[in-house]
């Protein structure tokens, strides 16, 4: 994929933690301010793919569910109500500083077939040449095995590779990768750089969020899948989207996974 001289292009991950309240509605303000920090990036010359969780969370919401659903055919409504609200939202929000949104559904499976993947790279192409801002998530009103396993860390992993992305950024509800859970032990130690992921890596970052799906082990394996492709990886907090500016100016942010080679 030929990217433009002078650009840097970054895939940004939000989940569904970060995306809502406690209620499970919609965090209007978070959602405005990464939409304000993601556009002053495109203001800036960098080319950037969000790719957006929480479509099952807000369809439930809006459904008037009070719970999440239990049933796959439950969740498969809930995702395809969502997914309306959330483009919705996103269009808005976007258009008021004049950025042209465009989405993206596919499953794992897409990658898997050479003529879909083609075609896929071709559409993120023009999008990007269109200087328009991709928004992707799961098709989870149609694919089932990604409605279950909730993961779209290692989506955004594989869209960072497919596009050739300079950077991936996890936005979480957590600071970073610990080397303890610091829910039960305060005395946990946030671990601000990962140079090379290994099976201890990987037990630190069992657990799962709750309001989403995934869990950290999950960042852990897309981090795995980016980095070595040669893309290095920030997992960090998306309570302040304001931080991502400190991410590239190279200041130390939640957890950074440094890429092969590097």
């Amino acid at each position: 994929m030929t990217k433009s001289e002078g650009k840097k292009r970054i895939v940004v991950k939000v989940g569904t933690s970060t995306l809502t309240h406690s209620t499970g509605k919609m965090n209007i303000a978070r959602l405005a301010k990464l939409v304000s920090v993601l556009s002053d990036l495109k203001n800036a010359g960098h080319e950037i793919v969000l790719v957006s969780s929480g479509a099952i969370a807000v369809g439930a919401v809006k459904l008037g569910f009070k719970e999440k659903p239990k049933t796959t055919q439950g969740l498969q409504a809930s995702a395809a109500v969502g997914q309306c609200e959330l483009m919705f939202l996103y269009d808005k929000l976007f258009s008021e500083y004049g950025v042209v949104v465009s989405q993206l559904l596919f499953s794992a499976d897409t990658l898997e077939n050479d003529e879909e993947k083609h075609h896929l790279i071709d559409t993120f192409n023009q999008l990007l040449e269109y200087d328009s801002l991709p928004i992707v998530n799961e098709n989870d009103s149609v694919y089932v095995e990604e409605l279950l396993n909730g993961d779209n860390d290692c989506l955004s992993a594989n869209v960072a590779r497919l596009i050739e992305a300079d950077m991936l950024i996890l936005l979480t509800d957590t600071d970073g990768l610990y080397d303890d859970n610091p829910a039960e032990n305060r005395n946990a130690k946030l671990i601000s750089r990962v140079d090379k992921i290994n099976d201890d890596i990987f037990a630190i970052a069992g657990g799962a969020s709750e309001k989403g799906t995934g869990g950290f082990l999950t960042k852990v394996k897309a981090a795995k899948i980016a980095t070595d492709c040669g893309i290095p990886v920030v997992v960090m907090n998306g309570e302040k989207p304001t931080s991502i500016y400190k991410v590239l100016d190279g200041q130390s942010i939640g957890t950074y996974f440094s890429a092969k080679g590097e």
